[in-house]
């Protein structure tokens, strides 16, 4: 923690809508993988359709109206384990931190080193394209660590499996729905 007081997100922005039912983003696959987790887990996220495609935290940000910080931004990184498998990585971070690879390769058992994830790693392991990956919904099963700094705010935003569609979560809820593990990741 910081010491910055939590600030709370802003109501679905101006320029965003609501997503209503008869939208035909939400039609998208991939968003409809990640609707369908939540709602194993029996969660009914308030989402909100953006009018540009949002591929990084601070677009994100600035698109609802909030700081950087409340975004959980889903990187994939190749995870190398110890007996030399790659495998993939999800760290579920915040927008304003860049995740320190070797701090996190040392917090995790049995990786011995984490690099980037290209575009097709990216889609062959979880299903999604960079911009639009969410928490859940992958196509299998994924490694997930949560950034302990996302516990600040009482809500944070994370995609909904396409670029222009963001939900409303809490980091509690993150940790649940991927069983992931908390850790600092900067």
């Amino acid at each position: 923690m910081d010491g910055h007081p939590p600030t709370t997100p802003a109501t679905p922005p101006t320029p965003g809508t609501p997503a209503e039912s008869g939208d035909d983003t939400l039609s998208h696959p991939a968003v409809q993988r990640v609707l369908a987790a939540l709602a194993v887990q029996h969660i009914t996220p308030e989402v909100v359709i953006l009018p540009d495609a949002v591929r990084t935290a601070a677009a994100a940000a600035r698109a609802l109206g909030i700081t950087p910080a409340e975004i959980a931004n889903s990187l994939v990184f190749r995870a190398h384990e110890a007996d030399g498998a790659i495998t993939p990585l999800l760290v579920l971070t915040s927008g304003a931190h860049r995740v320190d690879l070797v701090k996190v390769a040392d917090l995790i058992d049995d990786i011995d080193h984490i690099d980037r994830a290209d575009a097709d790693f990216v889609l062959s392991t979880t299903g999604f394209a960079i911009g639009g990956v969410a928490p859940v919904g992958h196509i299998g099963p994924i490694r997930t660590v949560v950034d302990v700094s996302l516990s600040r705010y009482p809500h944070v935003w994370a995609a909904a499996g396409h670029t222009h569609v963001v939900y409303r979560t809490t980091y509690e809820e993150l940790l649940r729905v991927t069983a992931g593990h908390a850790i600092e990741v900067a």
